[in-house]
């Protein structure tokens, strides 16, 4: 059996043509759309397989199909190939007068609540920067700051966080909503436990909240009753208003979307309902200035919500007095 070789070399016209052999099943016509010789391109092909040093493609009467190793061999290649003409377009941005790029990987309360606030006013200030953000579980956001493919992560509750600069910038809270009139509205509070017989509204399958629900149940031996499952917290208000079910939102997003909705809202008995929220970083210090003032916004943000919040509180608190 031929060895691998450690260090493999490959150029990407010789990967776009594979893949486009692939595809086509066929080298001549891979050949012909690429506008190069049939014998050009069969001796990149071989060259691609000795640099393997494995067989990528059978050869057959009526064209060509991968190999099992050029099936993996297929998909990697296919990633590598839109890495670079991802490359390609973010290199162009700079040419255009882009100068940088920042990346956030965050959990769904941010992405979907509290975000959508915050960079308008990021990108209003930093015309020239561009933001990539993306939706992670908890557990893997801390990763993907630390090997580099994110340069700022948003995570909730308990997470490993690797060694990572660590910067918190509010406490969450996991709420009951149910519809006006149900059962449940008038409790002060309801263990999760004694509503997983309900009808339940959850987020899209995959998302932090309902991968952290779903590590919940199995941890009481038992399932959610879901109905339906959204994309966004928005979404599961509004269905839960109108009879849907009930759902689990953090407190933010429960008193942010009640306003104009027939909802209720009830604490959770369950401990892990308080989530401490994080900032994940590589090093504080070396972020470009505009990561800094990213940063910067959502603890301002959510100090301006925490004040507001507690001023709420004191009204309603003196209204009871009198």
């Amino acid at each position: 059996m031929p060895k691998l070789r450690h260090a493999m070399e490959y150029d990407l016209v010789g990967l776009r043509l594979f893949v486009l052999t692939a595809e086509l099943q066929s080298l001549s016509r891979a050949a012909e759309v690429r506008h190069i010789s049939l014998a050009a391109a069969s001796a990149r092909i071989k060259a691609l397989e000795r640099e393997a040093g494995l067989p990528l493609l059978h050869r057959k009467a009526r064209g060509m199909s991968p190999t099992p190793a050029g099936e993996a061999f297929l998909r990697h290649a296919r990633q590598v190939l839109r890495q670079a003409e991802q490359l390609r377009r973010d290199l162009e941005e700079y040419e255009g007068g882009l100068r940088g790029q920042l990346r956030i990987y965050a959990n769904t309360t941010a992405v979907d609540d509290f975000l959508p606030d915050i960079l308008p006013v990021f990108l209003a200030g930093h015309p020239h920067v561009n933001v990539e953000l993306e939706e992670k579980l908890n557990s893997e956001i801390a990763r993907c700051v630390l090997d580099g493919r994110a340069d700022i992560g948003i995570v909730a509750g308990a997470v490993d966080t690797m060694g990572l600069e660590c910067i918190h910038f509010s406490t969450d809270r996991l709420v009951l909503v149910v519809p006006r009139g149900h059962r449940l509205e008038g409790r002060r509070q309801v263990a999760f436990a004694e509503i997983l017989d309900e009808p339940t509204v959850g987020m899209h399958p995959g998302s932090t909240l309902q991968t952290f629900l779903t590590g919940i149940c199995e941890s009481l031996g038992k399932a959610q009753r879901l109905r339906v499952q959204v994309s966004s917290f928005s979404a599961m208000c509004r269905m839960v208003g109108a009879g849907a079910g009930v759902g689990i939102v953090p407190e933010s997003a429960a008193r942010r979307y009640a306003r104009g909705m027939r909802l209720a809202e009830v604490e959770l008995a369950d401990e892990w309902r308080v989530r401490e929220r994080f900032l994940l970083l590589r090093h504080q210090e070396r972020l470009p200035e505009h990561s800094r003032r990213l940063v910067e916004l959502v603890c301002e943000y959510h100090r301006s919500k925490s004040s507001a919040g507690l001023a709420a509180r004191q009204r309603r608190q003196s209204l009871t007095k009198d």
